[in-house]
């Protein structure tokens, strides 16, 4: 494997005209912090790194630092480490523009306890020590708006609705319709090295879906999705649309998911759920009773906003109730009909709202504890989850946030300095929730 600065030296050789580089740090919330760096400077990023405030990690959903943690610690900083494997062309901004993501570091070196993607990393790791690699890949749906909204502030379709509130899911015609930008995402995904396989009409007008390869490096995985909504933002953006990936844009109409599909690899690279039957192993059981088994304790993870619980409704594909079943759609966890060799799970619970590293960590840290704990799952669901389980899952939020921060598997599995600051990060953003009185309360108070 070529070193970083062969990997930053080729770079730059084969894009003499970029100069200039955004260096980006994922949030915890799946925003996309950092700094603009010019070409001369960008090898100080290899060298000395570049120094960011440990508070930028857990910024709210509106860019605030987060009052508590940053009045109890100082405020102090951090050092941006570069992922080389990230760099790439931005393809949809007029000036020649390069990318990198990077992790935060404590000043002495040490890992940060609450960066998403060095969480993400320290899950593997334990894997690895079992002598298995997670392979993942990520399914993401979102909805394609006009670029103003209507007098009310609601989005206003692209697709017009045929009275009955069909979206013509995977209609061919309708992805004609949307032809020229779908081309333009999927080229600039190529320019970012980001490994697209389908590209689907969903069910509600204007909705749709991009799916990833899997890929035998979950950090990858993860980068390629939180890059990949960042090129759909942005190359709808540039045709005058406005991509979103919010989980409930409209009560009455589908919801915004983001399916997880997951597998292990032994130590051979063969699928460690394989026993050559369409059951799969002990080890596929193990894996699915720690997902359910930890579920309630991460859905703060999987569903981290407000908006997020509107689209658990009973019928909307939305799971209710930590359950599982072969080829069923109606349960949190599915486990395919695929070639024994491609045995895995799709986890059916996040939303497009959600942060796909944290999603990633729950899923695997869920596998783990069921692997080490040797748990046994239920029976599969044969029929609707809808009607043999009893919605069990917190279904708002500040009992969500009360589940993850007073889970003892969270901290163990994901740590206690991840636990408090997210908690943190998530009470400031109810507080300021519950400071706003909305247009409904005043038409009813009135």
């Amino acid at each position: 494997m070529p070193t970083n600065k062969e990997q930053l030296d080729s770079f730059l050789s084969a894009n003499p005209d970029i100069d200039l580089f955004e260096v980006i740090l994922p949030d915890l919330n799946g925003g996309l912090r950092g700094k603009w760096v010019t070409r001369d400077k960008i090898g100080k990023l290899l060298k000395n790194g570049i120094k960011l405030p440990l508070s930028t990690l857990a910024f709210d959903v509106w860019g605030r630092d987060p009052s508590a943690l940053v009045f109890d610690t100082g405020d102090g900083d951090g050092i941006c480490v570069g992922d080389m494997r990230t760099l790439a062309q931005v393809p949809w901004l007029d000036r020649p523009t390069g990318q990198v993501l990077v992790s935060l570091k404590e000043l002495s070196g040490e890992s940060c306890g609450y960066d998403p993607r060095i969480l993400l990393s320290s899950l593997v790791e334990r894997f690895s020590q079992l002598g298995l690699t997670p392979m993942l890949a990520s399914e993401m749906e979102f909805y394609l708006f006009e670029a103003e909204r209507d007098a009310d502030g609601k989005p206003i379709h692209t697709q017009q609705s045929n009275g009955v509130d069909g979206g013509q899911t995977y209609g061919i015609e309708m992805m004609q319709d949307m032809a020229e930008l779908m081309h333009s995402i999927r080229d600039a995904a190529t320019a970012q090295n980001l490994p697209v396989d389908t590209l689907i009409k969903e069910a509600a007008p204007s909705q749709y879906e991009i799916n990833l390869y899997h890929q035998p490096d979950a950090l990858l995985a993860a980068d390629q999705a939180v890059l990949l909504q960042r090129a759909i933002r942005s190359v709808a953006k540039t045709q005058k649309m406005q991509a979103s990936f919010m989980a409930k844009p409209f009560s009455d109409l589908a919801g915004n998911g983001m399916h997880m599909h997951c597998s292990l690899l032994n130590s051979d690279g063969d699928n460690a759920f394989n026993n050559g039957t369409d059951e799969g192993n002990e080890l596929l059981q193990h894996a699915i009773a720690g997902c359910l088994a930890t579920m309630q304790d991460c859905m703060l993870l999987f569903a981290p906003t407000l908006n997020s619980y509107r689209r658990f409704q009973r019928g909307s594909h939305a799971p209710l109730a930590p359950s599982w079943g072969y080829e069923n759609r109606t349960v949190a966890v599915r486990v395919p009909a695929d070639k024994h060799a491609a045995m895995r799970i799709e986890h059916r619970v996040a939303g497009a709202d959600a942060n796909p590293y944290l999603v990633m960590a729950a899923i695997l840290a869920g596998m783990l504890y069921g692997i080490e704990n040797k748990l046994a799952a239920p029976a599969a669901i044969t029929g609707s989850a809808y009607d043999e389980c009893e919605p069990s899952l917190p279904r708002y939020w500040p009992d969500a946030l009360d589940c993850f921060s007073q889970s003892t598997f969270i901290k163990e599995y994901m740590g206690e300095e991840f636990q408090r600051v997210y908690t943190i990060v998530k009470q400031q953003e109810l507080d300021e929730y519950d400071k706003q009185i909305t247009p409904l309360e005043y038409n009813t108070g009135f």
